[in-house]
């Protein structure tokens, strides 16, 4: 079984993801494996320097910032640069799933919903806190600005829309707290699919 995790940007996608691997389910973290991808993959370096320039890349590493200043201020660039790496993501997603032998994986990404891929989710879980403190969170991690937070927070859809298009959703204001909706959340996937076994 897949099942999807999401959440908007500092929401605590990735903190609710290693309470799932704690507990023994394998984690696909989408961002990470895509940032690996387009400087591992021949065709999508080609595909990414021809859409955003040659200064995309300083050698072999991904120059981040400057995609970043390029593609959040233009979201025509960014549905362009998503379409380059979504399918690529993908087909890689499908491959890591294929060597997992336990009863279910997680896809954790940012972008669930906007790239398409909750379509092969089997159920959904979306990360939620209060948009300041998921604010805080990211000026502090980041070490960028309110403004800087406020124009990614602007190109992934509404927490209302994420939800209700979510089988689960955890609240992530305390850690404590979030560790029981993962947990009870956890246990209910597991019966989900020893039911699914007995039909």
């Amino acid at each position: 079984m897949i099942i999807g995790l999401t959440g908007g940007i500092g929401s605590g996608k990735t903190t609710v993801a290693k309470m799932f691997f704690e507990l023994g389910v394998p984690i696909y973290v989408s961002d990470i494996e895509a940032k690996k991808l387009m400087v591992a993959n021949a065709n999508l370096v080609d595909g990414i320097k021809e859409l955003l320039g040659e200064e995309a890349y300083h050698g072999n590493e991904l120059d981040r910032a400057y995609i970043s200043r390029k593609v959040f201020k233009n979201k025509a660039l960014l549905h362009e640069l998503n379409k380059l790496v979504h399918p690529v993501v993908a087909t890689d997603f499908n491959k890591w799933k294929l060597a997992q032998k336990s009863s279910y994986v997680i896809k954790e990404s940012a972008i669930l919903f906007e790239s398409g891929s909750y379509e092969n989710c089997d159920l959904i879980i979306t990360v939620t806190a209060p948009l300041e403190e998921r604010i805080s969170r990211v000026m502090l991690r980041d070490k960028v600005s309110k403004k800087q937070v406020l124009h990614r927070v602007m190109n992934q859809s509404s927490d209302d829309d994420k939800i209700d298009r979510s089988n689960f959703i955890i609240n992530n204001i305390t850690v404590e707290s979030a560790k029981a909706q993962v947990a009870k959340i956890h246990n209910q996937i597991l019966y989900k699919i020893q039911e699914s076994s007995l039909l």
